[in-house]
């Protein structure tokens, strides 16, 4: 039986979610050290929205990538029954596909907090934890 979405929800919906304390409460995001626990996990899916270019100098071999401008075309891609975890090289694509993803039905989504590098250094040797 395949997984249905909720109904899609107006962009104008999800941002008035988005008031002060949504923000301030971090319910649209995770940090690095709380996302990298989920790497291995089945249920959580770490999701690149960067471009094919950014992705060629730095890849990350356990995220789905589908750059930004290519998700309103390939959601379909995407397993309804996961955790989504967006990221980009400074965040703000990732709050994007949140709120689109939020659009599309998806409910449990986060947008990694700060920089791509930061991913990269908590995966480096020695520093990365399950």
């Amino acid at each position: 039986m395949p997984i249905t979405l909720r109904e899609t929800m107006p962009l104008a919906e999800v941002l008035r979610e988005m008031d002060l304390a949504f923000i301030a409460a971090g319910d649209h995001s995770i940090t690095v050290e709380e996302a990298v626990k989920f790497i291995r996990h089945p249920h959580f899916v770490f999701l690149d929205v960067r471009t094919a270019e950014e992705r060629a100098h730095l890849a990350f071999p356990f995220a789905r990538h589908i750059p930004l401008q290519e998700l309103p075309d390939r959601l379909q891609e995407l397993p309804a029954d996961k955790f989504f975890i967006t990221f980009c090289f400074n965040g703000a694509r990732a709050i994007l596909a949140y709120a689109f993803l939020r659009t599309q039905g998806f409910d449990e989504v986060k947008a990694l907090e700060g920089r791509v590098q930061e991913l990269a250094d908590a995966l480096s040797p020695g520093r990365l934890k399950f």
